[in-house]
């Protein structure tokens, strides 16, 4: 089964974009460093400590991605291009109804939650990774359990307020680790391991 992983680009107070969705400074890192590669079709130019963690984090491919409709709203769901893997998962209330890149584009508006969302991205990765977007999808996946590991990448900035990398679900969750740490430019990486019971804790 792939393996599932929360992962996103944090300030140091825990936000991965301010309230209204804009995210500052978070992802200069990704062309700050003197080390020019390729992740996933992008092109990176970041600290070979950077590249050297994203690599040992993510050992295979991405197969699918699993996102909430903010971020899709927010991205016009990067005009119809899956951004990571084969095929995107987007968790919403309602499928849009007037999007210039539906019945083209490799999106599924999943309308029936997150559980099923992880679901339908595992069984189009196969053996590769799903990757699911930080905040409220992320959180929740957390706390039903369904993630495996967490990679957060802290940026030395505060935001003061904005959509927490966890989400706002009640909940508490315990993770394993760091299991691994690494210093770039302007970032640092962290992964947690997260506990076969999920790590749910007791109210």
């Amino acid at each position: 089964m792939a393996k599932t992983i929360m992962y996103a680009v944090a300030s140091a107070d825990g936000y991965v974009a301010r309230t209204d969705g804009e995210i500052g400074p978070l992802f200069d890192w990704y062309g700050s460093g003197d080390v020019a590669w390729e992740w996933n079709g992008a092109q990176m130019r970041t600290a070979k400590a950077s590249q050297d963690f994203i690599e040992a984090a993510y050992p295979t491919d991405i197969g699918a991605l699993v996102v909430g409709r903010f971020v899709f709203d927010q991205t016009n769901g990067w005009g119809g291009q899956a951004v990571a893997g084969d095929h995107v998962f987007v968790v919403t209330h309602e499928a849009p109804t007037n999007w210039e890149f539906a019945g083209t584009a490799p999106f599924t508006f999943v309308t029936d939650g997150v559980e099923s969302a992880v679901a339908q991205a595992r069984e189009v990765a196969g053996d590769r990774i799903v990757d699911v977007a930080a905040g409220d999808v992320g959180g929740q996946a957390l706390r039903l359990g369904l993630i495996d590991h967490v990679v957060m990448n802290v940026v030395p900035v505060v935001f003061g307020e904005g959509r927490p990398f966890f989400g706002r679900a009640a909940g508490a969750v315990a993770l394993a680790g760091p299991a691994l740490v690494a210093h770039g430019h302007g970032v640092t990486h962290l992964l947690y391991d997260v506990p076969r019971s999920g790590g749910r804790l007791g109210h």
